[in-house]
C-alpha cells in the first residue's frame, strides 16, 4: 500500500495524533510519504503526484483539507480526511470514526464514496478576481464576522471562541441579499447569507435538512434576524430536532441550486470554510463539482454503501469493532 500524508502542522492544537495514525496505517512492505505543508505551498503543488499513491491523506483544519480536495477533484486517487483542526466539521460531516486507528483501518479496507466539492469566486476592492474550493460552506456577513473575531482565541479556547465572538457583537448588521439560484431570483434581508455543500455544525445539528455532498446541489442559507440573540432560536430548534425535519429552523430561509450568485446591498466580510477573506466584498458566486472526490468512508459514515467493495489491502478484516 502506497500512502501520501499531507499535514498542516499549524492547524488546531498541534496534536501528535497524525503520527499515531501513521503508525497504525503502515504495515510491512508498505511505503508512506509524509509531507508537512510549508508556507507558500499551494494545494495544486502539494497533490501534483497524487496518482503515484493508493491513498492520499489530508490532515489539517477544514480550510486546509477542503482546499486540497478541490485540487484533487476528478483525480484517480482515494482520499482520507484526518481531523487535525479546531472544529473538524468536514470530518464530522463525512461521519467516519475519528480515532487514528479507526481511520487507519478505514484506509486499508478502502471503501469509498463519490462526493461533491464546491468552488467560490469573488472580486476584492481593487477588482481582482479570486477563487478557491470549499467543502463546507462560504458566507458573507455575520458568520464571517464571527470567524474573524474568533481567530485570536481559537488556539486557547477551541470551538468556544466562536460563541464568545457572537456575544461580543449582539447587534449585527442587516443586509439585503439578492440571490440568483440557477437563474431564479430571491430577495432576502438578513445578517448572513451562506452557501453550503455540507451544513452540519457542532453537536450533529443540521442547519438545513438533507444537505449532502453527494447530491450535486448547493444549499443557500439566509439567517433572517436583526439580533444575535435570535440566532439561539435555530440552535435550540436543532438541539430538539437535529435533522431539522420535524420542527424546522425558525428565522432561516433556504434555497438550492447548482450555480449560485449572492449580491449584498453593501460591502461585508466573506469567509470560506472558516477562513476569513481579507477586506470586504459585495458579491460572490459558487458552483458545484458533482462526484469529484473518491472519499474513504467507514461503516459509520452516512455515505457508506451496504454493497461496498471488499478490502483492498492485506492485514484487514471486515469487523468494525472486535468482539471483547
Amino acid at each position: 500500500m502506497r500512502t501520501l500524508i499531507i499535514h498542516n502542522p499549524k492547524s488546531g492544537f498541534g496534536s501528535d495524533a497524525i503520527f499515531e495514525f501513521e503508525r497504525s496505517l503502515v504495515h510491512q512492505g508498505d511505503t508512506c510519504t509524509f509531507h508537512e505543508i510549508a508556507d507558500g505551498e499551494t494545494p495544486e503543488e502539494l497533490v501534483r503526484n497524487a496518482e503515484d499513491y493508493d491513498v492520499c491523506v489530508l490532515s489539517g483544519g477544514d480550510g486546509t483539507v477542503t482546499g486540497l480536495l478541490h485540487a484533487l477533484r476528478y483525480r484517480d486517487v482515494a482520499t482520507c480526511v484526518f481531523p487535525s483542526g479546531t472544529a473538524n466539521l468536514f470530518c464530522a460531516n463525512v461521519g467516519n470514526a475519528m480515532e487514528p486507528a479507526a481511520l487507519a483501518r478505514a484506509c486499508r479496507v478502502g471503501h469509498t464514496a463519490l462526493t461533491d466539492i464546491a468552488e467560490v469566486h469573488w472580486h476584492d476592492a481593487e477588482g481582482t478576481e479570486h477563487s478557491r474550493g470549499f467543502g463546507l460552506m462560504c458566507g458573507m456577513g455575520f458568520d464571517a464576522q464571527l470567524m474573524s473575531s474568533a481567530i485570536p482565541n481559537k488556539k486557547s479556547m477551541g470551538e468556544i471562541a466562536y460563541f464568545a465572538a457572537a456575544l461580543e457583537n449582539p447587534r449585527p448588521v442587516v443586509s439585503h441579499f439578492t440571490i440568483f439560484a440557477d437563474g431564479v431570483v430571491h430577495e432576502c434581508d438578513g445578517i448572513t447569507c451562506m452557501v453550503a455543500n455540507n451544513a452540519m455544525m457542532q453537536g450533529d445539528i443540521e442547519i438545513v435538512p438533507d444537505c449532502r455532498m453527494d447530491d450535486g446541489l448547493l444549499d443557500v442559507i439566509v439567517l433572517e434576524t436583526s439580533d444575535a440573540v435570535h440566532v439561539l432560536k435555530p440552535i435550540f430548534a436543532g438541539i430538539l430536532d437535529r435533522s431539522g425535519k420535524s420542527i424546522g429552523r425558525p428565522q432561516i430561509q433556504t434555497f438550492t441550486g447548482k450555480d449560485i450568485r449572492v449580491v449584498s446591498s453593501e460591502p461585508i466580510p466573506l469567509q470560506v470554510d472558516g477562513d476569513v477573506i481579507e477586506g470586504t466584498v459585495t458579491s460572490y458566486e459558487t458552483s458545484i463539482y458533482p462526484a469529484a472526490n473518491r472519499m474513504i468512508v467507514d461503516s459509520m459514515s452516512r455515505y457508506h454503501a451496504e454493497d461496498s467493495e471488499a478490502p483492498r489491502f492485506s492485514g484487514t478484516d471486515e469487523i468494525a469493532y472486535p468482539e471483547a
